[in-house]
C-alpha cells in the first residue's frame, strides 16, 4: 500500500482496521532498514493490535529526497502518514535503533498523540565527537561507492556474533533489506542521526506506560546507556533478550513478541 504525503509517497504495511479492543502501534525501523524489519512481528502480533509499517523516505519502496532527513522531519513524516489514514485515537510507538530517535522526536512535537512506547535498541543521548565523525565517514563512503558499501560496514555488527555465524538465512535476509536503502536515504539519515538533539532531558517528562528491549550483544548501545533509559522513565520496564544483537526481533522473534504480548495485554487493561 502507498499513502501521498506532501513531498514524497510513503509505502507500508497495515494490519487492518482499528478495533475498540486492540490498541494501534505504529512501528518505526532503524537505519538503514526498512518496514520489512517488522515482518516476524506483522504475522504473530496481528490479533494483539493494529499495526501500522511505513518504510521511511529513502528506504524501501518509499520514494527519497535531497537529505538532510532530521529525525524532525522523519517524526513530522509519521504524523502526516497518521493523518493522511484517518487515525485519530492516541497510538503506541514502536521503534527500533533510529526508529527510537524518531519515536523522541515525535514525543517532543506530537505527545498528544502517544499513549505507549516500545523501545528497542536505542539510546537517548546525542552523538559523541568521535560519532559524528563516523557519521561523516561513513556519508562520504556511501557518496563514493555506493550501499553495498554501508552493507558492508554494517551487516556483521546487527546481529550477534552467534546469529552471524550460524543462522546464514537470516543473514541474507537482513542484507537484502539493507542492500534496498538509497543512497540519499543512507546520507540523509547519517546526517539527521549526527546533528540529533540529546534527548536525555526528555525521559523524565516520558509518563505513558513504557517498555525497553535489548538484545543482551548488542554491538551498537552499551549497557550504561539503556540502564539510564530505565532508570530516567519512571515504571519503564527493561527486558534484555539473550543470543540476540541489535536485531532482537528478529534473532529471537518469539521472545521480542512474547514481551510485546505482554505489554498490550497489560496496556489494554491497566490503560
Amino acid at each position: 500500500m502507498q499513502v501521498q504525503l506532501p513531498d514524497i509517497t510513503i509505502a507500508y504495511e497495515d494490519s487492518g482496521p482499528q478495533l475498540s479492543t486492540r490498541p494501534t502501534i505504529l512501528f518505526i525501523h532503524g537505519y538503514p532498514l526498512n518496514r520489512k524489519l517488522w515482518q516476524l512481528q506483522i504475522s504473530d502480533l496481528a490479533d494483539s493490535a493494529r499495526m501500522l509499517i511505513p518504510d521511511l523516505r529513502g528506504f524501501g519502496e518509499s520514494h527519497a529526497t535531497p537529505g538532510p532527513y532530521s529525525m524532525e522531519l522523519l517524526a513530522d513524516d509519521c504524523n502526516a502518514f497518521l493523518d493522511q489514514l484517518g487515525v485519530v485515537e492516541s497510538i503506541i510507538i514502536c521503534g527500533l535503533s533510529m526508529g527510537g530517535y524518531i519515536a523522541f522526536a515525535f514525543f517532543r512535537k506530537y505527545s498528544w498523540r502517544v499513549r505507549g512506547l516500545i523501545l528497542t535498541a536505542t539510546r537517548a543521548g546525542a552523538d559523541s565527537l568521535e560519532a559524528k565523525t563516523n557519521r561523516d565517514k561513513a556519508i562520504a563512503l556511501a557518496e563514493k561507492e555506493g550501499s553495498e558499501a554501508i552493507v558492508r560496514l554494517m551487516l556483521p555488527k546487527m546481529l550477534s556474533a552467534q546469529t552471524y555465524a550460524s543462522r546464514p538465512e537470516l543473514v541474507e535476509h537482513v542484507r537484502g533489506i539493507l542492500s534496498s536503502a538509497s543512497v540519499h536515504g543512507i546520507t540523509g539519515v547519517l546526517a539527521g542521526m549526527r546533528d540529533r538533539p540529546d534527548s536525555t532531558p526528555l525521559l523524565a517528562q516520558i509518563t505513558v506506560p513504557t517498555l525497553l528491549i535489548f538484545g543482551e550483544e548488542d554491538q551498537f548501545v552499551p549497557r550504561s546507556d539503556f540502564e539510564a533509559m530505565r532508570d530516567a522513565i519512571h515504571g519503564s520496564q527493561l527486558h534484555l533478550i539473550p543470543n540476540a544483537g541489535h536485531l532482537p526481533n528478529l534473532e529471537q522473534p518469539e521472545t521480542y513478541n512474547a514481551l510485546v504480548r505482554a505489554y498490550l495485554a497489560a496496556f489494554t487493561e491497566n490503560h
